[in-house]
């Protein structure tokens, strides 16, 4: 059976890696947590155990956790960059001058102390030890204990608090389309180490990147809030909420409810949670449960369906041109502030035209086989999943619709055009986090990356190639 170029990535990146270096080794992280979700408030209390497995030939005395909802209090560096940078994105500040001479204002700045983020480690032991750290806006330090050695197991168990920030980036509350709880980057998650060492990066607003593991996650939660997101329901029975074909029956005096979830070999946990969502789901190629999460208004409602069909026709296509979906859910799901992957699902703006709707799937779908199953650093390398991304959902698209447009990579060559006419292209080895501008990195991403696959395709063939 022949084998496109892209396919071939996935299937050999692990050989290519131990191409280049002598022995091939990832760490594992196994995350058990219950969380506790006072809806009122949008504060929540965490428990969390972390299986650590050092696959390493390092002896670790430190380790790192992301804390990424400290990003959004005042004074931050996410706060300190959009006040710097010299084209903030617009959803993240607010204009206090007027159109013809704009002034920038970031609103993080402006958050009173119920609206900010937050993550607060209240205890952590190693191995039933306590265990020093220290918080460093959003990234934890821990000093151990004892060494991890390499081929070594540390558990790790820590009792947290959290806060949703407001809806400014990605995560928080109350979006513009009001959905209550878009829970990204939510909890203590562990740094990646590799054979660079340690990537205890500061969140300014950019990429991941994650160790692989399994996760196991209870949220207890007003019963009146469905939830969708990575992973597995274990207990769908007692849930109901659209999980079951049959409807489920609470009773009337319990407040709250417990959602249990598995997600195995990913290296993120995502949710969102509404009292008002529909939850439609279709089963599609090879027998993986589509989800649909969406908020339940007239002008919602005959996209997010029209909707269904062509996401199963995604998924078809995919596997057909990319390779199959290793796992057994993928929910779309109405959140956040754009259209940003996650570990088996989206959170995607809702309320938009059909083609942008569509649009946006097609490409966060995609995403599923280059952030996630190839997972490379997109923090250093951006633009191998955005324009691997960006190429192939082009190329979903224009079979969706039948177009056989002659054309098909001509927005990718005009964005980067556009990009060298401006004086501001920057090398395409520049971190995610460390462009001088936005615009500089959203079209070095997207469609700089894009090109890249366009071109290559010219000189093999576009068949061979996808």
């Amino acid at each position: 059976m022949k084998r496109s170029i892209i396919t071939s990535l996935l299937l050999l990146s692990p050989f290519l890696i131990w191409s280049q270096n002598t022995c091939y080794w990832q760490q594992k992280a196994d995350y058990k947590m219950d969380i506790d979700m006072d809806v009122k408030n949008y504060q929540y209390h965490g428990k969390q155990e972390l299986s650590y497995t050092n696959n390493s030939p390092d002896t670790l005395w430190t380790v790192f956790y992301h804390l990424y909802y400290n990003a959004f209090q005042p004074g931050s560096e996410m706060d300190i960059r959009l006040q710097n940078i010299k084209d903030p994105d617009p959803r993240m500040v607010t204009n206090v001058g007027t159109k013809e001479n704009p002034v920038f204002k970031s609103r993080i700045a402006s958050l009173k102390p119920d609206e900010i983020g937050y993550i607060k480690v209240n205890a952590l032991t190693q191995d039933g030890q306590d265990v020093a750290y220290k918080t460093i806006g959003t990234i934890l330090k821990v000093t151990l204990n004892e060494p991890i050695l390499p081929g070594a197991k540390a558990t790790f168990a820590m009792d947290f608090d959290g806060q949703v920030p407001v809806m400014i980036r990605r995560a928080g509350r109350n979006n513009k389309g009001g959905v209550a709880l878009s829970m990204a980057q939510w909890y203590p998650k562990l740094a990646e180490y590799d054979f660079e060492g340690w990537h205890a990066d500061a969140y300014i607003a950019r990429e991941f990147y994650g160790v692989w593991g399994n996760f196991d996650v209870k949220i207890t939660i007003d019963k009146t809030y469905t939830i969708g997101g990575s992973g597995y329901l274990q207990n769908p029975e007692e849930i109901g909420h659209g999980y079951t074909e049959k409807p489920v029956t609470i009773r009337k005096n319990v407040k709250k409810l417990t959602w249990h979830f598995i997600a195995p070999d990913v290296h993120d946990f995502t949710w969102a949670a509404d009292p008002d969502y529909i939850h439609d789901r279709i089963t599609a190629d090879k027998g993986v449960v589509l989800n649909f999460f969406y908020k339940n208004k007239p002008e919602n409602i005959v996209n997010w369906k029209k909707l269904q069909p062509r996401t199963a026709e995604l998924l078809a296509f995919y596997n057909r041109h990319i390779g199959p979906y290793p796992y057994k859910q993928y929910s779309v799901i109405q959140g956040g502030d754009g259209g940003m992957e996650y570990a088996m699902c989206t959170l995607i703006t809702g309320e938009r035209n059909f083609g942008s709707l569509l649009g946006t799937t097609a490409h966060e779908f995609a995403h599923s086989w280059f952030q996630f199953v190839l997972a490379t650093n997109e923090s250093k390398h951006e633009w191998m999943d955005e324009g691997f991304t960006s190429y192939i959902s082009t190329v979903a698209m224009d079979s969706l619709l039948q177009k056989h447009d002659d054309g098909l990579f001509r927005q990718a060559y005009m964005g980067y055009d556009y990009l060298v006419k401006l004086g501001i292209e920057e090398p395409q080895t520049t971190f995610a986090d460390h462009y001088s501008y936005n615009l500089a990195y959203e079209i070095s991403a997207y469609s700089k990356g894009e090109v890249f696959l366009a071109q290559l395709g010219y000189v093999i063939g576009e068949k061979k190639l996808a």
